[in-house]
């Protein structure tokens, strides 16, 4: 398992998984992510999924951990990309409206244009 955390604006981060993403994996990007919610700004955690290949339920715990996080500041959350087996589990746990299939540009000015709306 890979990862990059990337913060594109003060308020928005960019999280690209790569690879499988398993119990093993979670815990040390979990720390990461919350680290930088816990540090300040971040109201927007937009997830690159499309370069993971296999995610089992810790991953969907990793995601709604930190969707509660969020919730003190009203932050939002985007599912970008997830594969077709991905987007099924999305789907049976309630996150699907959450995803979103487009570049990370697009998702990007999607949370600019909620904020600004």
């Amino acid at each position: 398992m890979h990862f990059q955390l990337e913060m594109v604006t003060r308020e928005t981060v960019v999280i690209r998984l790569f690879g499988e993403l398993d119990h093993h994996a979670v815990e040390q990007i979990r720390a990461k992510i919350s680290t930088a919610i816990f540090q300040g700004a971040v109201t927007t955690i937009i997830w690159n999924l499309e370069g993971l290949s296999f995610m089992d339920s810790s991953g969907v715990g990793l995601v709604l951990g930190r969707m509660r996080e969020l919730e003190a500041v009203a932050g939002r959350t985007i599912l970008l990309n997830p594969s077709p087996t991905n987007r099924k589990v999305f789907q049976f746990s309630g996150l699907g409206p959450w995803m979103m299939d487009a570049t990370e540009e697009e998702a990007i000015e999607r949370v600019r244009g909620i904020v600004n709306g």
